[in-house]
């Protein structure tokens, strides 16, 4: 599972989706009951056959209960280390009155092993963790169209709630319960950033599922961002971007017009993709994202998410009425998209192998879709001026009551965000992350260092082990966790 080559497997299925239709109304759509509603996030197991005990956990589960997250969905391959990880993951959400779920990545199983696949769910079925949805064990996965479910749910000898990542076109929606979408991010349809005349839209996926689904109920994606820049320093050489900016904020907005049963978040802890909300310190091991993910924590995103959550589960189309603490949320990439970094980046030298087509040099692929650009949301009790500073770029927003997105030109050097009423400064930061025009590490980062205003107590920082790989492939000498290496907040 170190590979992990999460989303390799979809390049063949996502072959159906340029001939998918936008949901041109989803009011047309039927909305599930609130009192139905669950929230998932997808959790890497794979990444973390470092934990000791089942208080490895303990951080993780609480954290995500706190902000209204039902389950983990747990991503499994078949390392010997599976087993013992996930014990330890069910004793954790068993104490902390959190639920999980087996998702089986179909990168490492296949889908003629639906016997091995029953009998992993029934090791685990009877755990009180288990997440039940409808008096059935929820059972997901990462691909896995065509495998046999019948089989699957024999072996297991239990009833099973089978919410797979099948594909419209390819999977059979009639052996299923529900069905998950992982594609979160505008696509070319074939796994990469949207080409001219070739855009499919996330709400074109929605449409997608909606379609091949009927009346079962919808497993809906959100996740904010998706870079990944595996050079030739590992054999899993990826390097592409999605488009992403206001992805998080815009996705929960579609989420609350959508209503579906379930959402998934994808992810907690794929830091090598860019798209974990948890925090950097939560124990795991390092494949190599440690070079983009150090000094760049997301923690922001989960803390956005609360008041989205809250109206989801209530059957509420706006987050406004559950807006308690006010707070700004921004978000930016640490360098403008056009500084060089040819020179010293790491996906430059070597002969990496490019079976996948998922390796580009330099760049990643789609950089040209990411905007330079800050991004802040506001999450307001009352009505307020939102100021930001961005380098030399200054720029003011009237902000209603409720939640709200803005957009301001990057500008090389500090950010500093501030809320301010009848004249008088509310609350301001400046980032522990300044704008800069060179190429931190040599490497070009698309990934977004996430701040909240006001700022918490600690600062989120990568361990001895989520370093351990970080001068691999680095060709310039790396600092490593500087982020308030001045200030006076205490590092944690």
């Amino acid at each position: 599972m170190q590979l992990r080559t999460l989303l390799l497997a979809f390049t063949a299925g996502a072959a159906a989706f340029p001939k998918l239709q936008v949901l041109k109304d989803h009011k047309n759509v039927t909305r599930q009951a609130a009192n139905d509603r669950l929230v998932f996030c997808h959790f890497m197991i794979g990444i973390s056959s470092n934990r000791q005990s089942a208080a490895d956990y303990d951080d993780d589960m609480i954290r995500a209960k706190e902000f209204g997250i039902d389950a983990f969905a747990l991503n499994i391959g078949v390392d010997p280390y599976t087993d013992t990880q996930l014990k330890y993951a069910y004793e954790s959400a068993a104490r902390n009155d959190m639920r999980v779920f087996i998702s089986f990545d179909f990168n490492w199983y296949h889908v003629d092993q639906a016997a091995a696949v029953g009998q992993k769910i029934a090791q685990y079925a009877g755990e009180s963790a288990q997440l039940m949805v409808d008096d059935k064990v929820f059972v997901s996965s990462f691909a896995g169209d065509g495998i046999d479910v019948a089989q699957i749910e024999s072996s297991a000898g239990t009833d099973i709630y089978w919410a797979p990542n099948y594909h419209p076109g390819q999977g059979n929606f009639e052996d299923i319960d529900s069905a998950l979408n992982w594609m979160t991010w505008d696509n070319d349809g074939n796994n990469k950033a949207p080409k001219p005349g070739a855009n499919v839209t996330v709400a074109d996926g929605d449409t997608a599922y909606i379609d091949a689904l009927g009346d079962k109920p919808y497993l809906a994606p959100a996740s904010g961002w998706f870079f990944t820049h595996f050079g030739g320093e590992v054999p899993y050489s990826k390097n592409w971007a999605f488009p992403s900016d206001l992805l998080w904020y815009n996705r929960w907005r579609e989420i609350l017009e959508l209503g579906p049963r379930f959402v998934e978040i994808i992810t907690w802890n794929d830091y090598g993709e860019s798209h974990y909300i948890g925090p950097l310190s939560s124990p795991h091991t390092d494949d190599g994202a440690s070079k983009w993910v150090m000094d760049m924590p997301h923690g922001g995103w989960l803390e956005m998410s609360r008041p989205f959550i809250a109206a989801y589960k209530a059957g509420e189309a706006s987050p406004d009425a559950y807006i308690s603490d006010e707070k700004l949320i921004y978000w930016y990439r640490p360098t403008p998209r056009d500084v060089e970094c040819d020179a010293t980046d790491s996906t430059m030298g070597g002969n990496p192998d490019n079976s996948t087509g998922n390796f580009f040099r330099g760049r990643p692929d789609g950089w040209e879709t990411l905007q330079d650009q800050v991004f802040v949301v506001s999450l307001l009790t009352s009505p307020g001026t939102i100021q930001v500073t961005s380098g030399d770029v200054e720029q003011s927003f009237e902000a209603p009551a409720g939640a709200s997105a803005f957009a301001v030109e990057m500008g090389v050097g500090q950010q500093t965000f501030s809320l301010v009423r009848d004249g008088e400064t509310v609350m301001s930061e400046t980032s522990l992350k300044d704008i800069v025009d060179e190429c931190i590490c040599g490497l070009y980062n698309f990934n977004a260092y996430v701040g909240v205003v006001p700022a918490g107590e600690t600062i989120d920082q990568l361990d001895s082990i989520g370093l351990a790989m970080l001068t691999q492939g680095l060709n310039v000498p790396c600092e490593t966790n500087t982020l308030g290496a001045n200030a006076a907040r205490a590092t944690g």
